[in-house]
């Protein structure tokens, strides 16, 4: 996002400065495990470490990005997708899977393939970040295993981003690529639409969308932990912030810029669901998007929607991207493939 020419960034010794302060954030929440009892839990040992140190590491993360200036946040953003562009290739080749730039309508994103074989199908992929931040190199690990779980190409796009591109620039971004898949003879019944977080509350909007109403259906729609309800009313809100990973006061407003958080364009879960392709959802019952996605998957089963949902205890926001080596996330990425092989053609 920050190498667009039209997005500001900061000074080099700025962003130092803030690469530093981020250093510092990390290793105090580190620091605060310990007295955390992060042995205590329902899983494994292991895992219930992972979880916890996961858990503190991105909240400061979280809540220190967040508090930046946007020049710095898309300084810092930057030079974590250049750290990426050098770890994730050999990440996902040792995972089996070709990780490649490339733009799609030009959007430029990151197509990652498996290796040695045709894929199966398509998937566009909405990486998340809160429709603010984050990249599709940031997201190579889970996108190869996405990839190398389900047979198929992914594509994950690097749509506009707020503050500097409100709603709705990354939408009409992802129906263009969609049109464009479309076009370039990727057939209906071997695509499909998957993203997390704000990226799956955007692949939602994709497909109510009004410019892409005259086109197909996908084969199936892959959502986790989806940001489906802007308002942000439900209880779990409040009660799941001290499990979660997001902080407490999540931004909407740059996304936002004005729009009614109701609107079904921004929270899905206010919208007709009739007519949605198969849908897999997954996420945790401590996070604090729970009670919104539960709604989201009740109205998805009264509209008569094939739905498959994983929703995994004692799991927090996002948890396949951020823990891929927990039991949750590789029942997860199972679930994933299973689905994705039921939803597309036998003969692929």
């Amino acid at each position: 996002m920050g190498r667009r020419p039209d997005v500001e960034t900061a000074p080099l010794p700025i962003t130092a400065l803030a690469i530093a302060g981020l250093g510092e954030q990390l290793l105090t929440s580190l620091l605060s495990v310990p007295f955390r009892r992060p042995w205590d839990g329902g899983q494994r040992l292991a895992d219930n470490i992972g979880t916890s140190v996961t858990r503190q590491v991105m909240r400061a993360f979280m809540g220190y990005s967040a508090a930046l200036p946007t020049p710095e946040f898309r300084s810092l953003e930057m030079s974590i997708d250049d750290l990426c562009a050098l770890i994730m290739p050999p990440v996902s080749r040792a995972l089996g899977v070709d990780m490649t730039g490339g733009d799609v309508a030009g959007v430029p994103g990151v197509w990652y393939r498996p290796r040695g074989t045709e894929p199966k199908g398509v998937i566009l992929y909405l990486h998340g970040g809160g429709y603010i931040g984050t990249s599709p190199r940031m997201y190579g690990a889970f996108n190869a295993y996405l990839a190398r779980e389900t047979g198929c190409a992914v594509f994950t796009a690097d749509y506009r981003l707020a503050p500097e591109f409100p709603f709705p620039a990354g939408l009409l971004d992802v129906v263009e690529v969609l049109e464009a898949l479309l076009d370039d003879g990727v057939t209906p019944e071997r695509l499909l639409v998957a993203g997390d977080s704000g990226g799956g509350g955007l692949a939602t909007s994709l497909l109510l969308d009004a410019r892409a109403h005259h086109l197909p259906r996908p084969a199936g729609l892959v959502l986790f932990s989806p940001e489906v309800d802007l308002t942000l009313d439900e209880p779990s809100v409040t009660a799941n912030a001290p499990t979660d990973i997001l902080p407490w006061n999540i931004p909407t407003t740059p996304y936002l810029h004005g729009v009614d958080p109701h609107d079904r364009f921004v929270s899905p879960v206010h919208a007709d669901l009739r007519g949605y392709p198969p849908t897999f959802v997954s996420f945790g019952d401590e996070e604090m998007f729970r009670d919104p996605i539960r709604r989201f998957v009740a109205r998805l089963v009264a509209a008569g929607v094939d739905t498959t949902v994983v929703e995994e205890p004692a799991m927090f926001h996002v948890y396949p991207f951020l823990m891929p080596w927990a039991e949750a996330s590789r029942r997860t990425y199972r679930a994933v493939g299973e689905f994705v092989a039921r939803v597309l053609p036998a003969d692929g």
